[in-house]
């Protein structure tokens, strides 16, 4: 076998780890509730992804990190009825005032309203192209990563009543088609919007203007195999989980190249696919899909990276892992696990993390997870 397949295989069994079946699992039935009272301390929401009835799955987060589930609201679409592998199918706008979320089997976008007493559907949007399975917003302006067909990204712009209105000329293709789409986001300053791709092993970069418009893209080698999910830090820095096995970190360049800080540091876990960083950037995490663990790693001002536990082991949870999701304040952090339930930590001073419950009982289809 030559080296060309040798690498083609480990990039399939990479993302088919990432991608796990979720016919084997059951959950709760469907509440029809609009409106659920929420703790003030927060609130968790993930994404139940049925191909009929699609909602978001709602839990109350109390003072001590746990979570209580409340409600499942309708998104009135459609979900895939399976794994999407992708990071961010759910988004949290940064006043924390609306919630959005993929109807991949319906091909839109629902948007809902948070307020003291829970979610209210506002709108429901065509994503732009086929099978939406990511989404980011920075101030009144959201992307829609889709999957489908050829692949792309469209733009919105989001009304004061929750609706989404196209952004003209501002849908843009990925690098090629059926290149793997995993992710979508800005960047904290709004200026550039980022895509992974699984399949070709790249990195898309799009400058963004004021209006909201994408610009052409600016495509970038991955440092490691299968970049998958990523999350940025307080100086924009970029930290992107890689399935075949690691985690990089990069800097934008002013021409949206990017430069690679700390290039395929090794998990030593199977498959990091999601990832997140803390709000004070000094911490990242990968969720590791075939490790049954979460990887930690300490970010440095230049943005390299390292691991805080030499084995890549900093929490160990068992099965599959499915997604990541901070808490606001970045005190908790939660893992969607593969049974479908989800595991709450705290992060500690250090970076590590202390087990803060488990809250069973989602559907078999869920995917996604926002946390505020």
């Amino acid at each position: 076998m030559n080296r060309l397949m040798v690498l083609g295989t480990a990039a399939l069994v990479a993302i088919a780890a990432c991608s796990p079946d979720s016919k084997s699992f059951t959950g709760l039935a469907a509440d029809r509730a609009v409106q659920i009272e929420a703790e003030a301390q927060g609130a968790v929401y993930a994404l139940t992804n049925q191909a009929t009835d699609n909602a978001v799955a709602v839990f109350a987060r109390s003072v001590d990190g746990a979570l209580t589930w409340q409600a499942n609201v309708p998104t009135g679409g459609s979900g895939a009825g399976s794994g999407l592998g992708s990071q961010g199918a759910l988004a949290l706008s940064e006043d924390g005032r609306w919630i959005f979320a993929v109807n991949a089997g319906s091909n839109d976008v629902s948007v809902f309203r948070v307020n003291g007493r829970g979610l209210s559907l506002a709108s429901r949007s065509p994503s732009g192209g086929i099978r939406p399975i990511s989404l980011t917003v920075h101030d009144d302006v959201l992307y829609v990563l889709n999957a489908g067909g050829d692949g792309n990204i469209s733009g919105f712009s989001l009304g004061s009543d929750g609706a989404l209105s196209p952004i003209a000329g501002s849908s843009r293709p990925l690098s090629g088609s059926a290149v793997g789409p995993a992710q979508v986001s800005f960047s904290p300053n709004g200026r550039w919007l980022v895509v992974t791709e699984k399949t070709t092993n790249r990195l898309d970069v799009y400058a963004v203007n004021e209006v909201g418009v994408a610009s052409a893209v600016t495509t970038t080698a991955s440092a490691g195999g299968t970049p998958f999910g990523f999350a940025f830090g307080r100086r924009d820095e970029l930290f992107v989980s890689e399935a075949a096995g690691s985690a990089s970190s990069y800097e934008i360049e002013r021409d949206g190249s990017l430069s690679v800080a700390s290039g395929a540091v090794v998990t030593h876990q199977g498959a990091p696919c999601w990832a997140v960083v803390t709000k004070n950037g000094r911490f990242g995490y990968t969720a590791n899909a075939q490790g049954g663990s979460i990887s930690g790693f300490a970010i440095a001002n230049d943005g390299s990276i390292g691991l805080i536990d030499p084995d890549g082991r900093t929490a160990v949870v068992g099965g599959g892992n499915i997604d990541l999701a901070l808490s606001g304040d970045s005190r908790y952090l939660y893992q969607l696990n593969g049974d479908r339930s989800i595991s709450a930590f705290r992060i500690e001073a250090d970076g590590h993390l202390t087990a803060a419950g488990r809250t069973s009982g989602m559907l078999a289809s869920t995917v996604g997870l926002v946390a505020r």
